[in-house]
């Protein structure tokens, strides 16, 4: 005991194994603990930080997902634009076409109109021909 203390005053000191060491066993232990406590401090960080990779890649790939349904759907929209614009354009061209041959329905019952009054005329004028002689 009496070594021990004039190590002690020395600063050095006896282990559990009875090695001669630089700081107290106290010290030491609690050196040892915190020196565990801070390796597994350093795997958890090194653990977190995988997750975080692994979410971070997670959120691009849904990021892609949504950005690429996104263009799906703005392409369905302005195909549905376009088709309905040409649906107009055929809509106007079928009305148009319309209108003209109902212009030339009415040129037609004009000219029917006409022609009946013509040959009208000339059965009548036959007739008073005929009469005549």
């Amino acid at each position: 005991p009496m070594a021990e203390a004039a190590l002690g005053s020395a600063g050095l000191h006896f282990d559990e194994l009875n090695k001669l060491r630089v700081l107290e066993p106290e010290v030491a232990a609690q050196t040892a603990q915190l020196r565990e406590e801070c390796r597994a401090f350093v795997d958890k960080t090194a653990e977190f930080q995988k997750i975080v990779v692994s979410l971070s890649e997670l959120l691009d790939q849904m990021a892609k997902g949504a950005e690429s349904e996104k263009m799906k759907a703005i392409g369905a929209r302005n195909l549905l634009t376009s088709i309905t614009k040409q649906r107009e354009a055929q809509e106007q061209q079928l009305q148009a076409l319309i209108a003209e041959k109902k212009m030339q329905l009415e040129r037609y019952r004009i000219e029917y109109e006409t022609l009946c009054k013509t040959e009208a005329d000339r059965n009548e004028f036959i007739d008073q021909f005929i009469f005549q002689k």
